[in-house]
């Protein structure tokens, strides 16, 4: 394994087992209680007034591009700040936003969809689902590495599938949102790894870079959708979560070992 995909590797240890729980329930919300009725965004994470808002999954961020997924392709490369850098709207352009070298307690690592000399487009996880944003390509400031795994979820078949360059390391049948809250469609990434301490339904969770788009908040946090574990088989194969994706076991033991960063494709 090459240094660059070891970093990557290492970028996936989790927080704190106490840190871990705490940030499981506020951020994901994707267990058994009932969501509460959409109201603003969470304001955690929120700018201070006159300071640049921080690209986190607690915020929104305005005057940003969405992906262009038709256009890019993303090759594996992701990319690991040193240090906060500033998040260009376009290359060179001012800064719009700040991203953090810390996402959920763990090192931010996104996944790059293009390149220009110098610069580095990057999924971000704030909302609009899909925000893009520039980073410097300064290898004093960032760092890159690769993942070769790739994770397509068909919310239509209610099916979750690995790869690792190319190749399938297995297929599940998943739960998916409900009619009412459905998993978001798009491309999205691994964003933090979770191992809550007292595990209520799942010992490992998995945030991504979306959110709900029909729930401004849920379980107290921002919407943040979530890979995780099930207790009851019996919703495997049915649309019944508030966006969050609930997998087999196996899946969830053959997910932890996919780096932070790595690219996954959600369609409808």
């Amino acid at each position: 394994m090459s240094t660059r995909s070891t970093r990557a590797r290492l970028g996936r240890l989790s927080v704190g087992a106490a840190a871990a729980a705490t940030i499981a329930t506020l951020v994901t919300g994707c267990g058994g209680k009932s969501p509460s009725h959409p109201t603003s965004s969470s304001s955690a994470g929120a700018p201070v007034s006159g300071k640049l808002p921080l690209a986190t999954t607690f915020t929104t961020l305005k005057n940003i591009a969405t992906d262009p997924e038709a256009a890019a392709a993303a090759d594996g490369t992701v990319a690991h700040p040193t240090r906060a850098v500033p998040v260009s709207a376009t290359p060179g352009g001012p800064a719009v936003a700040t991203l953090p070298d810390k996402e959920l307690g763990g090192p931010t690592w996104v996944p790059v969809v293009e390149t220009k000399p110098g610069w580095q487009r990057v999924l971000l996880p704030s909302r609009p689902n899909g925000a893009t944003g520039w980073i410097t390509a300064g290898k004093d400031k960032v760092q890159t590495a690769h993942s070769p795994y790739t994770i397509k979820v068909d919310t239509s078949a209610r099916r979750l599938s690995l790869l690792k360059s190319g190749r399938s390391l297995g297929t599940w049948t998943v739960a998916v949102g409900a009619p009412k809250t459905p998993t978001p469609a798009g491309r999205t990434f691994i964003l933090a790894s979770l191992a809550p301490a007292k595990p209520t339904y799942s010992p490992l969770i998995l945030p991504v870079g979306a959110h709900s788009e029909s729930l401004d908040t849920f379980g107290g946090g921002p919407g943040t959708v979530a890979f995780h574990g099930w207790p009851q088989k019996s919703v495997f194969g049915q649309a019944v979560t508030h966006g969050c994706v609930r997998v087999p076991a196996d899946a969830l033991r053959a997910l932890a070992k996919v780096p932070l960063g790595t690219p996954v494709s959600i369609a409808d």
